[in-house]
């Protein structure tokens, strides 16, 4: 009798509420609190419970949901393929109840994948032992191991920091160790080789690609948050840190990779894995070592890399010493790289701008081209470029300009200079006629050159300039000579 009351007031509770009546309406209206209201339709808006045992409407539909398990769809998505492609007629969290019985009762199996020789190596880091030196100091290490995924031959070495440049360090001892490059390398998305971490597309470290290409294998990053992708090489740390460094410290890093080499040859390689069932050495030699990549003969260039203002004079410093650039990257910011032996420049699209050979400290490297021609001077230019320029004006001021480099050497560099500056205030004729008279007397001194084009003289009115020639004596001085001639004849005859 209850249960028929309580169904009979629900009924008229919900009719009300269709026809736009509010609880506080109908509780007045029934003679109910307000709160009554509120829970009679808060219950029964809760769907009926299924009887205990009964078959989920989900359950027709088993095998499409299997599938769609394995391809990663999300509850919402094959909710919506059920309904439209299956007709079901039940609910989303019925949906939602059912994916999560089948993820309990039937999980999905890992899938192993195993790798052809050469193909791949995995790369992680771990806990390296401690190192205690002399005064007692102690440094925390982590310990980087490269495994090959074919053989498992593996390499290992420690490092006080998990940096980019200690990564490709580590890489490059790793490829001498095996004497090949792997075609793919695959570590997490660990900071010193990932930027961004991105299944699809990561953004990687730009010195570690350039590392990639130098020795032409790719970085493939795991999915984020998914070790199990590069199991290999975390079951190889963990080999590491247990059997080789536990309960282990070092005086020195050195000492510690000391160690590390010699158990990797002594230990690691000589144990029958429990995968492959073969010793790791022989797997290596055997199958694995002829199929890795060449060596290139130089090592990466390990460089560094940031950001330079170009100052005013057109250079950008870098250890303190300048580099130069064009002048139209003035006050520019650059990207600049450099290792032991050289420093490149790149504008903001990582184009190549120009390449300086490393200089001392306080040492400048300026290129030529990379000065502005209204700052370089004539004399800067050279004897060469002057002639060129000077002969322009006519064959007299050429074969002038000739005479005086045959007669003057390096000092007619500036007296070239001078000639070029007249080709500015005079014309071409004036100084043809006065190199042409100049010439013809052996003179080459600025001097005589702008005296000849001041009084206009020509080859046959040149007393004036005759009487000052350097060559020629003054005429009181020949009599001098005869007078004192005459007397040495009148001794002579006494």
């Amino acid at each position: 009798m209850a249960n028929q009351l309580r169904e009979a007031k629900v009924l008229s509770i919900k009719t009300l509420q269709e026809q736009g009546w509010s609880q506080r309406r109908i509780a007045r209206e029934l003679g109910i609190n307000r709160e009554s209201v509120a829970r009679y339709l808060k219950q029964d808006s809760k769907p009926a419970k299924a009887p205990t045992g009964s078959r989920s409407l989900c359950e027709p539909y088993r095998e499409p949901i299997l599938n769609w398990l394995e391809q990663g769809l999300t509850a919402q998505r094959m909710y919506q393929d059920l309904v439209v492609e299956h007709g079901f007629t039940g609910s989303y969290p019925s949906v939602r109840r059912y994916i999560g019985k089948l993820k309990n009762k039937t999980p999905l199996p890992f899938r192993r994948i195993e790798v052809g020789p050469g193909e791949e190596a995995q790369i992680d880091f771990g806990t390296g032992a401690l190192v205690i030196d002399e005064n007692g100091k102690r440094r925390r290490t982590h310990v980087l191991r490269v495994v090959l995924s074919h053989s498992r031959k593996g390499y290992s070495e420690s490092v006080f920091r998990q940096t980019t440049d200690n990564l490709i360090a580590v890489l490059e001892n790793a490829f001498r160790h095996f004497g090949g490059v792997p075609k793919t390398l695959v570590p997490d998305n660990l900071k010193a080789a990932v930027i961004q971490a991105d299944w699809y597309d990561p953004d990687l470290n730009p010195k570690l690609q350039s590392f990639c290409d130098h020795y032409g294998t790719v970085l493939l990053p795991t999915k984020p948050r998914t070790p199990r992708h590069k199991g290999k090489v975390e079951r190889g740390v963990d080999y590491v840190q247990e059997n080789a460094l536990k309960g282990r410290t070092f005086t020195s890093l050195a000492g510690q990779n000391e160690y590390l080499c010699r158990w990797e040859q002594t230990v690691a390689d000589t144990r029958i894995h429990g995968t492959t069932r073969k010793q790791v050495k022989k797997l290596f030699e055997e199958n694995e070592k002829a199929k890795l990549l060449t060596l290139p003969v130089d090592r990466f260039a390990n460089f560094k890399e940031s950001q330079r203002k170009v100052s005013r004079d057109g250079h950008f410093s870098v250890d303190k010493s300048y580099y130069s650039v064009p002048p139209e990257y003035l006050g520019r910011t650059l990207w600049v790289r450099w290792d032991s032996r050289l420093v490149r420049v790149f504008d903001n699209r990582m184009n190549l701008i120009s390449t300086h050979a490393k200089q001392p400290e306080g040492k400048f490297s300026t290129h030529r081209e990379h000065i502005a021609s209204e700052k370089i001077s004539p004399v800067e230019r050279g004897t060469d470029w002057l002639l060129q320029k000077t002969s322009v004006i006519g064959p007299e001021t050429k074969a002038w300009t000739l005479g005086l480099v045959a007669n003057r050497g390096v000092q007619s560099v500036r007296v070239l200079h001078g000639l070029l500056n007249l080709s500015h205030k005079h014309s071409s004729k004036e100084i043809e006629q006065a190199c042409q008279t100049a010439h013809a007397n052996g003179c080459y001194r600025l001097k005589s050159i702008r005296q000849l084009i001041k009084h206009g003289a020509d080859q046959q009115e040149s007393f004036e300039f005759l009487e000052e020639h350097p060559l020629i004596r003054n005429l009181s001085e020949y009599g001098n000579l005869v007078r004192v001639d005459f007397r040495k004849e009148a001794l002579t005859y006494e």
